[in-house]
C-alpha cells in the first residue's frame, strides 16, 4: 500500500510538473478573454497605427495644417495683388440744387447713371512697410434728360503711386524675421507631437499587456491551486496533512478565482482605453507581443543636448519671443512719436463724350500728399507703453534664460536615468527566470512534504511580483526610449534627426 502511495504521489509530481509549461503553451499565444477576431500586434505595430489614426494624430495634422496655410497666407501678401472693382451701374434720380448764372438757388430733378471699373496691380515693399500700385480706371457718365441724353467718359490709363509711412512702426520687417520662426516650430513641434503619441501608445500598451500577462498568470495560479487543493484532500482524508494545511489550500482555491475575475476586470478596462485610443472597432481584441529586442544603447550626453538644441521646437520658440518682445518695443516707440506718410502718384487722365476720345492725347496728373502726426499732450500715455514694452521685453529675456537653463538640465537628467534602465531591465529579467524556478522547486518539496504550505505560497507570490517587476522595467525602458526621441528629435539607433514627408499632410 506504501509503494502505491508513492507511485501515485510521484506521478501527480510530475503532472503539476509539467501542468505549467502546457498552460503556458496553450495560455500563452491568447489571453483568457476570447473574442472573434483577434489581431497580433507588437509594439511598433501599435506606434505605428497610434501615428497614423489616433485622436491626437489627427488633432497634430490639423494643427500643423494650420500654421501651414498661415505661412503661406505671408508670403502670398509680399506677392503682386491684382485686383478689380466696378460699379455697374450706379443710377441715382433725386431732386438737388443748383445755382444758376445769375446767383439765384433753384431745385432741378436730375437723373443720372454712373458706371467705373478700376484694375489695380499693388505690391508690398517689406523693406520699408510702404506699397506700390499701379492703376488703369474707366468711368462713364449718362445723364438722362427730356430733350435728350449725353455720355461722358473718363479714363486715367495708367496710375503709378507709393505710399510710405515715414516714422511709422513697420510691422512687415519684423513679419518677415516672426513668420518663418514660427513655421518652423510648427514643423518641429509636429514631429515632436508624434513622439508624445509614440510615448502614449507605449504607455496603453504595457497597460494592456500587462492586463493580459497577469491574467495569463492568475488562469494558471487558479489550475495550479485547485489541483494541490485536490491532491491535499486526498493527502488528508490518509491523515499525511493537518487540517489547518488542507484549509490553507481551500482559502489558495478562492483567492486565485478572486484575483484571476479582478484581472479579467482590469483587462477589460485596459482594452476599452487601448481601442478607444488607437480607433478600433468593438469586435477586434488586439493580442500583444511583448518586445524582445532590447537596444544596446548609451546615449552621450553632449550629444544629446546638441541634437535637443539643434531640432526641438522650444528653441525655436524662445528665439521668436524675444524677437516679438522687440517688435512690442519697436511699435510702442514709434506709436509714441512724430509720424508722417507719404503718398505721391503720377498718370495720364482724358475725358471725352466717347470711348476713343477718352484714350487720344491723354493729359498728364500728379498728386502728393504728406500727413503728418505730432502728438502734443497724451499725459505720458505713450511714455508708459514704452516703458511697459521694455518691461515685457526684460521678462521675456529673464523667462527665456530659465526656461533654456531647465530644458537643459531635463535632458541632462532623462539621458543619465536613460542609460541606468538596460541594466535594470537586465536584473529584473533575471530575477524573474530565478523566482520561476525557485517556485517550481518549492513545489516539488511542498509535494513530498519538505515545505509547507507557508513557503511554497511565498514562493508563488514572489513569482508573481517578479514577473510585474520584469514588465515594469521593461514598460519603463521603452517608455524612456521614446521618451529621449521626444526630448531630442533625433533618432540614435540609426544616427539621423527625426523626419516626417511634410508633403503627404
Amino acid at each position: 500500500m506504501r509503494r502505491k502511495l508513492d507511485l501515485f504521489f510521484a506521478l501527480v509530481r510530475k503532472v503539476l510538473f509539467l501542468l505549467p509549461l502546457f498552460a503556458f503553451c496553450f495560455f500563452g499565444e491568447m489571453p483568457s478573454v476570447f473574442a472573434s477576431d483577434r489581431r497580433l500586434m507588437t509594439l511598433e505595430d501599435v506606434i505605428d497605427l497610434a501615428r497614423a489614426q489616433s485622436p491626437d494624430a489627427l488633432a497634430a495634422r490639423h494643427r500643423y495644417r494650420g500654421s501651414y496655410w498661415r505661412f503661406r497666407s505671408f508670403r502670398a501678401g509680399y506677392l503682386p495683388n491684382l485686383s478689380l472693382e466696378a460699379t455697374v451701374p450706379n443710377l441715382n434720380r433725386t431732386i438737388s440744387p443748383v445755382t444758376l448764372p445769375d446767383g439765384t438757388d433753384v431745385f432741378v430733378r436730375r437723373s443720372l447713371a454712373t458706371s467705373s471699373g478700376t484694375l489695380s496691380l499693388s505690391q508690398t515693399v517689406g523693406l520699408t512697410g510702404g506699397q506700390l500700385f499701379v492703376s488703369s480706371g474707366l468711368q462713364r457718365i449718362d445723364l438722362i434728360r427730356e430733350d435728350g441724353n449725353s455720355v461722358s467718359f473718363l479714363s486715367t490709363p495708367i496710375n503709378i503711386g507709393f505710399r510710405q509711412p515715414i516714422f511709422g512702426f513697420n510691422r512687415f520687417k519684423w513679419e518677415r524675421q516672426v513668420e518663418p520662426l514660427r513655421f518652423e516650430e510648427a514643423r518641429k513641434q509636429y514631429v515632436e507631437n508624434l513622439e508624445n503619441i509614440s510615448v502614449r501608445a507605449t504607455q496603453y500598451f504595457f497597460d494592456l499587456l500587462l492586463a493580459q500577462i497577469n491574467m495569463e498568470i492568475n488562469s494558471i495560479n487558479l489550475e495550479s491551486n485547485d489541483t494541490l487543493y485536490r491532491i491535499a484532500q486526498g493527502r488528508f482524508s490518509l491523515g499525511r496533512i493537518a487540517e489547518n494545511e488542507l484549509l490553507q489550500m481551500e482559502l489558495n482555491v478562492l483567492n486565485s478565482e478572486a484575483t484571476l475575475e479582478q484581472s479579467r476586470i482590469d483587462y477589460e478596462g485596459a482594452l476599452f482605453r487601448f481601442r478607444s485610443y488607437l480607433g478600433f472597432d468593438g469586435s477586434e481584441a488586439p493580442e500583444l507581443i511583448p518586445p524582445e529586442n532590447i537596444p544596446d544603447l548609451q546615449i552621450d550626453v553632449y550629444d544629446a543636448l546638441a541634437e535637443a538644441r539643434r531640432n526641438r521646437a522650444d528653441i525655436i520658440a524662445q528665439q521668436r519671443l524675444l524677437i516679438e518682445a522687440e517688435s512690442q518695443v519697436s511699435e510702442a516707440k514709434a506709436n509714441s512719436r512724430f509720424n508722417a506718410d507719404l503718398f505721391a502718384v503720377y498718370g495720364l487722365t482724358q475725358t471725352s463724350d466717347d470711348i476713343q476720345g477718352v484714350y487720344r492725347d491723354p493729359l498728364d496728373q500728379q498728386q502728393l500728399a504728406i500727413g503728418i502726426s505730432i502728438p502734443i499732450l497724451d499725459w505720458g500715455v505713450g511714455k508708459g507703453r514704452v516703458r511697459m514694452a521694455e518691461s515685457n521685453r526684460e521678462l521675456v529675456n529673464t523667462t527665456v534664460n530659465q526656461t533654456l537653463v531647465d530644458f537643459e538640465q531635463e535632458v541632462f537628467l532623462r539621458v543619465m536615468e536613460f542609460n541606468m534602465l538596460k541594466s535594470q531591465l537586465e536584473i529584473a529579467q533575471k530575477a524573474d527566470i530565478i523566482a520561476e524556478k525557485r517556485y517550481a522547486v518549492s513545489k516539488e518539496r511542498f509535494l513530498i512534504g519538505r515545505i509547507d504550505i507557508i513557503e511554497l505560497n511565498i514562493a508563488l507570490e514572489e513569482k508573481d511580483r517578479s514577473k510585474q517587476r520584469y514588465l515594469a522595467a521593461l514598460r519603463t525602458f521603452w517608455a524612456g526610449f521614446y521618451e529621449m526621441r521626444r526630448l531630442t528629435l533625433y533618432d540614435f539607433l540609426n544616427n539621423q534627426p527625426l523626419e516626417v514627408d511634410f508633403e503627404n499632410i
